[in-house]
């Protein structure tokens, strides 16, 4: 009986095996012992079956991550390395497949469908803690900026999935540091930093501008 995991077990087998997608859901049923009615009760097409495998490295991801027994510690910038390095750790099992689903992808600045998923969960886990670090006060509540602190994250996602395809390090080691070295350099420029106050006094001289006539240094 066609199970979900069977599908996507026997669909990387095939594309890694044969470069490419299987020309039809038929002869893809066929080869694997079911009729296309079993194959649409769980994907509508091959890419829903891509799309599924990469969701489902994100949704272990977060399995993992958050029975640690140190997560409810972590700061946001913690979480968010622990994601990064975690999601990148799993991959290792699913290289080859992963090489090849990328690298087939068009490039262009939308993202592909078969990532819409795994975008929709990763900037979800995004949203969740950055709102935890703008309460905490680890992260600058910035107006109209905020709400785009996940695309920055997401963006940050993207180089390093880019870069870990064509790394060929020991280890994949240079990618631990393109992880390191770009979540910590993003985080540092969602915290407060010196333009932030720059902001707070311009906003203050603004609402209290009449003060130094009121004080009688009008003169100056």
């Amino acid at each position: 009986m066609a199970t979900i995991e069977g599908i996507r077990k026997a669909y990387i087998d095939y594309v890694l095996t044969e470069g490419v997608q299987p020309k039809s859901v038929y002869i893809f049923a066929k080869k694997n012992k079911m009729t296309e009615a079993e194959f649409y009760q769980f994907f509508g097409s091959f890419d829903a079956i891509e799309e599924s495998i990469w969701s489902g490295f994100a949704l272990n991801t977060l399995i993992e991550i958050r029975a640690q027994e140190v997560w409810q510690e972590y700061s946001s910038r913690e979480k968010a390395l622990s994601f990064f390095y975690a999601f990148f750790e799993l991959l290792k099992g699913s290289r080859s497949f992963a090489v090849y689903s990328i690298k087939k992808q068009p490039k262009g600045f939308t993202t592909p469908k078969v990532f819409e998923k795994l975008k929709e969960i990763f900037e979800g886990f995004a949203e969740e803690v950055i709102s935890e670090g703008i309460e905490t006060g680890e992260l600058s509540d910035r107006k109209f900026l905020s709400k785009r602190y996940k695309d920055a994250l997401w963006i940050q996602f993207v180089f390093v999935l880019n870069f870990w395809i064509n790394d060929s390090s020991t280890g994949f080691e240079k990618t631990d540091e393109a992880i390191e070295k770009g979540v910590n350099v993003t985080f540092d420029l969602f915290q407060r930093s010196p333009i932030d106050n720059l902001f707070e006094y311009g906003k203050f001289l603004a609402k209290n501008g009449g003060m130094k006539e009121k004080m009688g240094f009008g003169q100056f």
